[in-house]
């Protein structure tokens, strides 16, 4: 349980990561610039928020799965799991770049940012400097509700048998065997059930972390 809880707090916070450098810049881009821009970067989200990804997941984790494609990815130092951690986060950061675009929208008619446009700062300047800093709250209280959803995919997958495959171990994957052993001559409970539990437990941790987060950082509660 040990082993396979390092496997799925990696899983979870790599994929948020790469999830939050894609959510957050994308967002970013396109709530400073409007306009046209804006409204076309925002209908590519809409157009990916209709596709069904954990049957594109699925579907890229099985063709990557394939013997010659995985011998050469493994040849180029890449693994099952950097390509679970690419493929998880790059489905993630759909939800984030949409509550960075309404803030920034926000921000960017602040007295701070007209004063640094006045001064001649860069776009980009303006974006990493200026804008980027005060999100920073929203930010963190979205990372850690998006890592709970991350591991309970990952959790699904290794389930399935298209996550992490042995030698390495997920409470997933130890779900998933504790299923195979059980039979009308003995149940195996335990080995279903600690697994689950830890999981659960987890994911209402990581909730509870991310409530008390938004409450502390929210400046909108500190009047209440």
């Amino acid at each position: 349980l040990f082993w396979g809880a390092r496997i799925a707090l990696v899983v979870g916070i790599v994929a948020t990561l790469v999830s939050l450098v894609i959510g957050v810049t994308y967002g970013a881009v396109s709530g400073y610039l409007g306009g046209a821009v804006d409204n076309l970067m925002m209908r590519i989200v809409d157009v990916l928020y209709s596709i069904p990804f954990i049957f594109v997941v699925i579907f890229i984790i099985t063709i990557l799965g394939q013997r010659d494609i995985k011998m050469t990815l493994e040849l180029v130092g890449i693994d099952r799991i950097t390509i679970f951690f690419l493929v998880v986060g790059a489905i993630y950061w759909l939800t984030m770049a949409r509550v960075v675009r309404g803030q920034v929208i926000s921000l960017k008619h602040e007295p701070f940012i007209e004063a640094a446009r006045a001064l001649g700062v860069s776009r980009p300047a303006i974006i990493v400097r200026h804008i980027l800093p005060n999100l920073i709250s929203i930010v963190i209280v979205y990372l850690t509700l998006t890592i709970p959803r991350v591991m309970l995919f990952e959790a699904f997958l290794s389930f399935l048998g298209l996550g992490v495959e042995p030698p390495d171990v997920s409470w997933g994957l130890l779900a998933n065997e504790g299923i195979k052993v059980i039979n009308p001559v003995r149940i195996y409970w335990w080995l279903i059930v600690f697994p689950s539990v830890a999981l659960g437990i987890t994911l209402f941790s990581l909730n509870f972390l991310g409530d008390g987060l938004r409450d502390a950082l929210d400046p909108k509660m500190e009047t209440k």
